[in-house]
């Protein structure tokens, strides 16, 4: 089948199997191998897209399915010289180990915080009104889906307040 994908604002004609996965056609078919296959079922979250700002798991998608959506990954959020505020902060608390996960990881929060933003709640917010408050407990819980084998979470957790109020400080 033929397909657009826009993927980091960038357009992509593509002849792809109408079975592909969105992260398969990441990786064969345009090069960007930031996203990587982990288990492939969906569970550890290491291939982790935005799709129109939304985080999703593109192993389970497929890449027909997102014609016309902005797809995001960690090649776009920022580059070398100009690292997004969720990248530098990773760095700087040592949000990663091994690095396997970190991509899926960033994406991730990048995604979570815009949720926290909009005032999403979770399982374990403790006002479903107000602002919420970015402790371990919270953070854990949206990110319960990217799994770090290393056991990198307080760091993870670290760089995501900074960012969370690198941003807040912003608006």
């Amino acid at each position: 089948m033929q397909v657009d994908l826009t993927v980091n604002g960038v357009r992509h004609a593509l002849d792809l199997d109408p079975r592909v996965t969105l992260l398969d056609a990441l990786r064969h078919d345009l090069g960007l191998t930031g996203s990587k296959k982990g288990c492939d079922h969906g569970q550890c979250g290491a291939c982790t897209v935005l799709v129109n700002g939304r985080r999703i798991n593109a192993c389970l998608a497929l890449a027909v399915m997102h014609e016309g959506d902005e797809i995001t990954t960690v090649e776009g959020l920022g580059e070398p010289g100009a690292l997004h505020p969720l990248q530098a902060a990773f760095v700087t608390h040592d949000g990663f180990q091994c690095g396997y996960c970190t991509p899926g990881q960033v994406v991730s929060a990048c995604g979570m915080l815009g949720e926290v933003r909009e005032g999403w709640p979770s399982h374990v917010s403790v006002d479903l009104e107000g602002p919420v408050d970015l402790s371990d407990v919270e953070i854990s819980e949206r990110m319960s889906g990217n799994l770090c084998r290393c056991a990198a979470y307080t760091g993870i957790n670290e760089a995501i307040r900074e960012a969370s109020a690198k941003s807040e400080a912003a608006e």
